[in-house]
C-alpha cells in the first residue's frame, strides 16, 4: 500500500469520528472537466472534508516532475538586500503550507459554533481569480488566465520578482532561488528565482483528466464544472446545510468557491493569515481601483511583447532541435555517428 492508499483508508476508517459537522443533504459529485464554454470553477463542500490529506499527496505526485531543481551556490545579489534568497530545496517534505513543492495544503480549524465544538478541514491554493491581479500585473507576461478560468505562472518567463505575490489578496505563490530565466540574463541584477503556485493541474488538464486532487478525494470534497453551475450548487448547499459560501465575491470574484457549515469569519479569526498560510478574511476586488487599472494598462502590451518574443524563441529553437534530430536520423540507421 503507497502513501496515498493509507491515506484514503485512514480517511474512510476515521471519517465518522473525524467529521463533527454532518454531511450535506445535497452531494456535489465531481463533473467532466473538459466542459466547454467560460470558466470553469472549483466548489469544496467542507462539511465533506475529514482532513485526510490524500488530495496533498495527489497533487505533490502528479506535479513532482516540475518541481524546481535549483542551481546552488545562489548568484549574489546586487545591491545585497535587494532580494533574499527563499529555498525550500532542502524542506521538501513540508506539506502545512503552501511552498514552491507543495501548491496544496489542508488547513485544520477547531472552533466553536453555535454553542458547539466544531472541528473543519480546509484545502488550501491558489483562488484562480476572475480577473487576476497576478496576471494584469506580471511585468513580464509570466502569469496568465486560461480559457477555462486556471490561472497559470510560466516557469520558462518567470523572472522570481514576486509581484504576483504582493499583489495576491492571499499572497499565494512561493518563489525558489536558483531556477529560472534570471540565471541566464542578468543572475546578480534581475529577478530571483521562479514563483509557483497550482495551475490545477495544467498538463492533466491538457490531456482532458481531472485536477489530481479532485481525482483522489475519497469524500467528493470537491466539484468542478461552469462557474454558474457551481455557484448554484454552492447556493443549494448552503441552503441545506444551512452554510456560508467564500469565492462568490472576493477580489471579484474566483473559480475556487467553498462553502462551510461555520462563519468564514469564525475561521479567519481562528487562523490569522501567515507566510504560505493565506487568510480568509473577506477582500473587495483588487482591480477595480484606478491606479492598479492603470498600471494594468500600461503592462499589458510590454508583458505581451515580451512573453511573444520569448515563445518565438522557444518554437524556433525547438525547430531548429527537430531539424537537427532529423539530419542526425539517415546516418544513424546507416550505421554511422551522426
Amino acid at each position: 500500500m503507497n502513501r496515498r492508499d493509507f491515506l484514503k483508508a485512514l480517511g474512510l476508517a476515521g471519517a465518522g469520528a473525524a467529521c463533527t459537522v454532518p454531511a450535506s443533504a445535497v452531494q456535489a459529485a465531481p463533473i467532466a472537466a473538459s466542459s466547454p464554454g467560460g470558466d470553469q470553477a472549483t466548489l469544496f463542500d467542507l462539511s465533506q472534508c475529514v482532513g485526510c490529506g490524500a488530495c496533498v499527496e495527489a497533487c505533490r505526485e502528479a506535479n513532482a516532475n516540475r518541481f524546481p531543481e535549483p542551481l546552488k551556490p545562489f548568484p549574489p545579489m546586487v545591491p545585497t538586500n535587494r532580494a533574499k534568497p527563499e529555498d525550500w530545496s532542502d524542506k521538501r517534505g513540508v506539506d502545512d503550507r503552501l511552498t514552491p513543492y507543495n501548491w496544496l495544503f489542508v488547513q485544520h480549524f477547531a472552533v466553536e459554533h453555535e454553542g458547539r465544538a466544531v472541528e473543519l478541514h480546509m484545502p488550501r491554493r491558489c483562488m484562480h481569480c476572475e480577473n487576476p491581479p497576478c496576471a494584469n500585473l506580471c511585468p513580464w507576461g509570466a502569469c496568465a488566465k486560461e480559457d477555462d478560468g486556471a490561472v497559470e505562472i510560466s516557469a520558462e518567463l518567470c523572472l522570481g520578482g514576486a509581484k504576483c505575490r504582493t499583489v495576491c489578496p492571499w499572497h499565494i505563490p512561493q518563489r525558489q532561488t536558483g531556477v529560472g530565466l534570471y540565471l541566464d540574463l542578468l543572475p546578480s541584477l534581475a529577478g530571483n528565482g521562479v514563483m509557483y503556485k497550482c495551475d490545477r493541474c495544467a498538463p492533466r488538464r491538457a490531456r482532458g483528466e481531472l485536477p489530481a486532487c479532485i481525482e483522489a478525494c475519497p469524500f467528493g470534497v470537491q466539484s468542478i464544472g461552469p462557474r454558474e453551475e457551481m455557484i448554484a450548487k454552492a447556493r443549494e448547499l448552503a441552503a441545506a446545510m444551512p452554510g456560508f459560501i467564500y469565492g462568490l465575491d472576493e477580489n471579484g470574484g474566483t473559480n475556487t468557491i467553498y462553502v462551510s457549515p461555520v462563519p468564514f469569519e469564525t475561521l479567519a479569526a481562528a487562523a490569522p493569515p501567515a507566510p504560505g498560510r493565506p487568510g480568509l478574511a473577506r477582500v473587495g476586488d483588487s482591480m477595480a481601483d484606478s491606479n492598479t487599472l492603470a498600471a494594468a494598462v500600461f503592462l499589458a502590451p510590454v508583458a505581451g511583447l515580451l512573453a511573444g518574443a520569448r515563445q518565438a524563441w522557444r518554437a524556433w529553437t525547438g525547430q531548429a532541435d527537430a531539424r537537427a534530430a532529423k539530419r542526425e536520423a539517415p546516418a544513424k540507421e546507416d550505421g554511422h555517428d551522426a
